[in-house]
């Protein structure tokens, strides 16, 4: 079944929470600042400052040569935007907020996606299916299930509601790496997947679109667009199986 699942002892869980909740706690903190007129770059200086002032380094900056702390993308985009001046947030917009880091030697990784100023009523329904989506997902985290159940929980609820799962991109492990075993498509696979076992820490991210699931990526190299230009949303969180209920370490405690 490929790469090794690394199974996370108490205290490497422990830690993860640590890492999640400075992740929790930074889109927080953008999501109250959101507004029209911002650039992205401003909400991507404002993030890795959060994050170094708790202690914590930025995943995804120089990963694979990616040049920002957080990934932002706007309406079509579907992940991975960079961070630019040049990006002004308008009222209407939809912002999705992918932040990662690295704290004690292990990662936290959470994303969301927000409105900017006064959205349609379709965007707003493409967030809250997304989100829900993500909670669906999270329910089937248990142990004895397996991978294709938070998959199946994801594409039967988005496609119920007439939106379409990105299929080129996957959740993923997550733990001393940041992206480990296993992947965690969106949609069902037809091959066996993995049976969840305790000890598994999961990076669950439904990417959702309006129109097609096809996608393509821009001359940067990183921007991923919908084919069709339509919106989309992107909800993730980092999960833990235990012997009873899921355990959401990027939910901000009190």
């Amino acid at each position: 079944m490929g790469r090794q699942i690394n199974l996370k002892s108490s205290g490497e869980v422990q830690k993860m929470l640590e890492a999640n909740q400075i992740v929790a706690a930074t889109l927080a903190m953008l999501t109250d600042k959101i507004k029209p007129g911002l650039t992205t770059l401003q909400l991507d200086m404002w993030a890795e400052d959060f994050a170094r002032q708790q202690g914590a380094v930025p995943a995804f900056k120089g990963y694979r040569g990616f040049p920002g702390s957080l990934c932002v993308s706007i309406n079509e985009e579907v992940v991975h935007g960079i961070p630019s001046e040049r990006v002004v947030l308008k009222d209407g917009d939809i912002l999705s907020i992918d932040f990662g880091i690295k704290f004690k030697g292990f990662y936290g990784d959470s994303a969301v996606t927000l409105p900017v100023g006064s959205i349609s009523a379709n965007k707003q329904k493409l967030i809250d299916v997304t989100k829900q989506s993500l909670e669906l997902a999270i329910d089937q985290v248990r142990v004895g299930n397996r991978i294709n159940d938070l998959s199946r929980a994801v594409q039967k609820y988005v496609e119920g509601h007439g939106f379409s799962v990105v299929r080129q991109f996957v959740g993923h492990g997550i733990g001393s790496q940041l992206h480990e075993a296993p992947e965690i498509p969106n949609y069902e696979r037809k091959q066996r997947t993995p049976r969840l076992v305790a000890g598994m820490a999961l990076a669950i991210e439904p990417m959702v679109n309006v129109g097609t699931y096809d996608v393509e990526v821009l001359k940067d190299g990183w921007t991923v667009l919908t084919a069709d230009r339509k919106p989309s949303a992107h909800f993730e969180h980092t999960v833990v199986v235990t012997e009873g209920e899921p355990l959401v370490l990027s939910r901000l405690l009190n």
